[in-house]
């Protein structure tokens, strides 16, 4: 077997059996062996940000690594918005990234380039393999880093591509995650335990399962605000679950909502911060004198804190409080912000999957669909735009049994619309809507916030969508995507409700 070939069979061995690719020239010998090892899906994105946005959404929903397939230097740069999301998010990925042969390299070409410096600030992880013999070994290195929630990125060159290999290499057993020592379990407990007001404070894969349902009882017991960070990685919710306080984005509310708390105890995650700076107001937004206790890490074992620090506060089952069902009602009229939230709340589908990218639009939906059937809810964590829809495309790969929501502006669909050729041409059951409000609004706000006074018409013309116009619904339609365009709360349900019981994709263009 040449090296490709040892790299597809030792990705398969190691559990990664998917590769969302965008390949290349120097990439034709992996294309090739895919045809002769069973086990792998490639599936094919348009833009290479699909790729790496999609890999992210898989990771989220399958708890495992996708692989990307990525051309040169180029290629990674053009999918690093969305691996910058996926590191935010403690997700892991193995990117294979092909290089020219290693004697063409001197010439200089065209598509040459310093790969590793373009890969190493977005990668925790970075190796170029000198030889096909080393492929196998350093692709089993590679899937052990990913497996720990990092990024992980692999060049390979194209004569060990081509090149006779030795074989395939096993990949380490699953790693142990990072603890919780024992001294920060007895200071989080003591905190919560103290009677000064707290905010237990959880993140990544505590956000889910038994982590979340013992988060909720030490909250319970004790209690803390059990809260999260204004965006998550993936949290379970709805009905019958442990419901979270969701921390402010903007800072002018965000103040004034933790000004009374004096302990803040933290699981895979840190302290609340603002997102951007803001002229005269502070980018902590713990109140003066407030202490934080860091209990774990991003990407660290947050379930055994849980259970340590639950025993510590003798949390029971009976301190949980769980999420109530919310009636179901269904709004007439013009569509707004309230409404939709409405809609979704009552039509979102049992164990779906709803992936928020709607910036403006969607910042009702939180709070409106806590009491909506039990699903999950994926947020971008980087803040890095145009991750949404490949966020969907991954996490429908994941998860071929549940309907996935996914939720854009139309600023941040622009970014990575190729996504919805890929989702057709899988045949995926996404239900994509598009706020189509013809404006960056988000903009609009964060303007006015860093003090830059009222827009002009230059600056005013930077965040309006409306010359010309964007037809979603055509374009979808031109990548194999059904669409509809509504413009009321009744064709917005009615719509709604048909698609997500139909298999396959639809994007819903909803007329601000």
């Amino acid at each position: 077997m040449n090296g490709a070939e040892s790299l597809v069979r030792t990705l398969v061995a190691g559990g990664v059996d998917v590769c969302f690719t965008n390949p290349g020239t120097s990439e034709m010998h992996f294309v090739a062996a895919l045809d002769r090892v069973d086990g792998m899906r490639a599936v094919l994105a348009l833009h290479e940000s699909v790729a790496t946005g999609a890999a992210d959404g898989y990771w989220r929903m399958a708890d495992k690594p996708a692989s990307t397939l990525l051309h040169l230097g180029p290629g990674l740069a053009n999918g690093l918005s969305n691996i910058h999301n996926a590191r935010k998010a403690s997700s892991g990925i193995v990117n294979i990234i092909g290089e020219h042969a290693s004697w063409h390299l001197k010439y200089d070409a065209p598509l040459s380039s310093d790969i590793e410096g373009i890969a190493r600030p977005l990668s925790d992880w970075v190796k170029t393999s000198r030889s096909s013999n080393e492929i196998a070994r350093d692709t089993a290195e590679a899937i052990a880093e990913a497996r720990k929630s990092r990024i992980a990125s692999l060049i390979l060159p194209g004569d060990t591509a081509w090149e006779e290999a030795s074989g395939t290499a096993t990949t380490q057993s699953q790693h142990s995650l990072d603890q919780a020592s024992a001294a920060d379990i007895v200071k989080a407990a003591k905190a919560l335990l103290s009677g000064g007001k707290t905010m237990l404070v959880i993140a990544g894969r505590s956000l889910r399962g038994r982590a979340l349902e013992l988060a909720g009882r030490i909250a319970g017991k004790t209690g803390a605000v059990l809260g999260t960070q204004f965006f998550s990685s993936r949290v379970e919710r709805g009905a019958g679950r442990v419901p979270t306080y969701r921390i402010p984005y903007f800072v002018d509310a965000c103040l004034p909502a933790l000004k009374d708390f004096r302990h803040f105890v933290t699981i895979e995650t840190r302290e609340p911060v603002s997102f951007f700076a803001y002229p005269g107001k502070p980018s902590l937004m713990k109140p003066e004198g407030a202490q934080v206790h860091e209990v774990c890490a991003p990407g660290a074992d947050g379930l055994a804190a849980l259970e340590a620090l639950a025993e510590a506060v003798g949390a029971k089952a009976s301190d949980a409080r769980h999420q109530a069902r919310t009636e179901d009602v269904i709004p007439t009229g013009p569509l707004t912000p309230p409404a939709i939230a409405q809609i979704l709340s009552a039509l979102i589908p049992e164990n779906g999957i709803v992936v928020d990218e709607s910036i403006t639009t969607g910042r009702e939906s939180i709070s409106v669909t806590a009491g909506a059937r039990p699903h999950d809810w994926i947020q971008n964590m980087g803040g890095s735009i145009g991750v949404g829809l490949p966020l969907a495309t991954g996490a429908a790969m994941a998860c071929p049994d549940r309907r996935v929501i996914s939720l854009s502006g139309d600023g941040s669909a622009m970014y990575s619309l190729q996504a919805l050729w890929t989702q057709a041409r899988e045949s995926l059951n996404v239900t994509t809507l598009v706020f189509a409000n013809r404006a960056y609004q988000i903009l609009r706000t964060e303007f006015a916030g860093v003090g830059a006074g009222a827009p002009g018409p230059k600056a005013a013309a930077m965040m309006s969508l409306e010359n010309p116009v964007i037809d979603f619904a055509a374009l979808s339609r031109s990548m194999g995507v059904p669409a509809t365009r509504v413009s009321t709360c009744e064709e917005l349900a009615r719509v709604l409700a048909g698609v997500n019981g139909m298999p396959g994709p639809h994007l819903i263009e909803v007329m601000m």
